[in-house]
């Protein structure tokens, strides 16, 4: 876990909508030594209100403004010595990005782009913590019992979700470039006092309250993760002071429900029978099953959910009732399928003065600072695409496939750095992290044994040290580090027996347990993928017997058994590198985990194999075959011989 970090002067971005205000009133509530400026537009979704336990205290500051603003943004920075920002600004509501969704496109990523310069910019800046969500993941499948974690790959399905993972790239981007010290946290959805009545609950809730239908999407099987406003405010206060810069937090909940469920429950609030009050209408153009989040990550920071459903939900209820017109005239927001409260230019009015302690006032900032100073790009100007950005580092650079690696993120122009430090010498390891700054590790380092794994069978320390330990240090490091580590492992922990009979078919698949420890080589191998398990950064990938088109290497498979005098004729699984590693590199690019029989489908025996190479290679070549009886006796440790299922 990283030092405790103590912020001075905060920059809170959106601070006057829904969820940033709790979290400012919060931080002012009990952090009377820290100074917050609060930079908000006051759109339609906001209010000064919302800033109310705030705005008399001493060590506050409201600015009305916009983050597009460069100037403005840069000006207070300087001005007001910002050293932490938080960034919640953001358009977020579903329905309107379908309506407007160039709107998103500059609040969500122009906006934070202008940020992220004037941070460049400064040079002051020791924290900044970017707000995203949980909808960039896309859609979780119905059946899953784990959730995305933080490093699943981003599949948004919607305008909103597309710009919010956009902003997330320039965020890791400005990060890995520059050095600014970034947080990204990724949120389910959040509910309680305040919120603007386009979403779901407080909009169900001020329905209900006027014995109005609830407008249902779809047929209202969508499954969704509620948390209650508060015990968010608190997990960024958590974040803000314990997160570990680099790293992205998840901020969810394993407690899931249906749309459907929600409206019923309020109904229950208001003694409405939700039978008669709750009708489905069509659905929006693409409303994902599910969102689940792994929020495992941000528990070990200390933070947990503290208000049940039941609880947060009557808070919410009876604070809307005790505020009906807190919002005005929000008839449009109630609407099933609300599109025009967002247009351009239009900003929510009210009664109550823009600023609180402002210097600035509602004043533009304008030709204070030279231009060229900043690289801000005009939104109306098409940026040019560049390709994602990847670095990959690798260990095992002598090794046959380490090398292979390499050669292929030339030939990909992947730009790649070979690991330096040995994999059980930690020191090393974080040299490598901080030096090279990969997205991805590879590892295809390891220790199997020369000539053959017979070797490991009297160099049991060695091959622990490497096999073992070094992976497990390898894997904490990357997890440390929010990185996904490959690992090149062996499908050599297995042996046919009465389930997986050899000639069947049938063949061992990713969740069984390996059954074969006959070698000490393989007994290794089964410990460490056993407890890479336990990782959620790893990706295993279960190679066998490797075959390539370059048989000059003595480690290639066919090369092997063409020099060994008796050869036993079993049939096995194995792995052409030829074809199957450039599917490891786009893997990679994919961010997958989790362990994968790394084999091409079906086996081929050792007969078959030199039969070919007679055929196509030496038409004088020929062998000898001698069975698993007679080859017990001329090598030190049992071999594996299995099928894999490559499904």
């Amino acid at each position: 876990m990283a030092n405790k970090y103590t912020p001075k002067n905060i920059l809170i971005t959106g601070a006057a909508g829904f969820i940033a205000s709790h979290v400012c009133n919060r931080l002012i509530r009990n952090y009377p030594d820290y100074k917050i400026v609060v930079l908000d537009k006051l759109d339609y979704c906001s209010s000064l209100k919302n800033l109310d336990p705030s705005r008399s205290s001493p060590n506050f500051k409201f600015i009305k403004g916009d983050i597009a603003s460069a100037d403005l943004v840069h000006f207070i920075l300087q001005t007001e010595f910002i050293d932490t920002i938080m960034h919640f600004a953001a358009q977020t509501h579903v329905d309107n990005s379908f309506g407007n969704s160039f709107e998103f496109t500059k609040n969500n990523i122009y906006g934070t782009h202008v940020l992220l310069e004037a941070c460049k910019v400064t040079g002051q800046i020791r924290r900044f913590i970017h707000v995203s969500t949980d909808e960039v993941y896309g859609e979780t499948d119905e059946d899953a019992v784990v959730g995305n974690h933080e490093a699943s790959q981003l599949l948004p399905t919607n305008p909103y979700s597309a710009t919010k993972a956009g902003a997330e790239m320039l965020v890791m981007a400005y990060g890995r470039s520059y050095g600014l010290p970034v947080i990204t946290t990724r949120g389910n959805n959040v509910y309680g006092t305040n919120q603007f009545p386009e979403k779901l609950i407080p909009k169900f809730i001020l329905l209900a309250m006027n014995g109005k239908i609830l407008p249902i999407h779809g047929d209202g099987s969508n499954v969704r993760s509620y948390l209650y406003c508060e015990d968010v405010a608190e997990a960024f206060e958590v974040i803000l002071h314990r997160g570990e810069v680099g790293h992205v937090y998840n901020i969810g909940t394993k407690k899931e429900r249906r749309v459907f469920d929600v409206a019923r429950d309020i109904c229950r609030l208001f003694n409405l029978d939700p039978e008669s009050q709750i009708k489905f209408v069509e659905n929006r153009p693409f409303n994902d099953q599910r969102y689940f989040l792994h929020d495992q990550k941000l528990k070990s920071l200390g933070w947990y959910e503290r208000t049940a459903w039941e609880e947060g939900l009557k808070k919410t209820m009876e604070w809307y009732v005790s505020n009906p017109d807190w919002w005005g005239d929000v008839s449009g927001a109630l609407l099933p399928h609300p599109r025009m409260l967002m247009l351009p230019g239009i900003e929510r009015q009210f009664n109550a003065p823009d600023t609180s302690n402002s210097g600035l006032g509602s004043a533009p900032v304008t030709n204070k600072f030279n231009q060229s100073r900043m690289l801000v790009p005009s939104p109306k100007h098409n940026i040019p695409s560049e390709k994602p950005s990847l670095k990959f580092l690798i260990y095992g650079r002598t090794g046959w496939i380490g090398g292979l690696l390499g050669k292929l993120c030339e030939k990909q122009d992947i730009p790649f750095e070979y690991g330096k430090g040995r994999l059980e010498q930690r020191s090393q390891l974080l040299d490598d992290i901080q030096t090279v700054k990969p997205t991805h590790v590879f590892n295809a380092a390891g220790v199997t044994g020369r000539p053959n794994v017979d070797w490991c069978e009297t160099h049991k320390p060695e091959t622990i040290r490497t096999n073992v330990v070094g992976t497990l240090t390898l894997a904490d490091i990357c997890r440390e580090h929010d990185l996904l580590m490959i690992n090149y492992a062996t499908g050599c922990i297995f042996e046919y027996d009465a389930t997986h009979p050899l000639g069947t078919g049938v063949g061992f698949k990713e969740e069984d347990k390996p059954n074969f420890t006959g070698s000490f080589y393989s007994k290794t191998k089964a410990v460490v993928e056993e407890l890479l398990r336990e990782f959620d950064n790893v990706c295993t990938l279960r190679v066998r017997m490797p075959i390539s088109s370059d048989l000059s290497n003595p480690r290639n498979f066919i090369t092997k058994i063409t020099r060994y005098n008796k050869v036993v004729d079993i049939s096995n699984s194995m792995t052409i590198l030829d074809e199957l590693l450039p599917v490891s590199i786009e893997m990679a690019k994919r961010n997958l985990r989790g362990i994968w029989n790394f084999t091409n489908p079906g086996v081929v025996s050792h007969n078959e194999i030199l039969q070919m190479y007679k055929d196509y290679i030496d038409p004088n070549f020929n062998w000898v075959n001698f069975s698993l009886q007679e080859q017990a006796k001329v090598i030190v440790a049992p071999r594996s011989n299995n099928e894999l299922d490559a499904s």
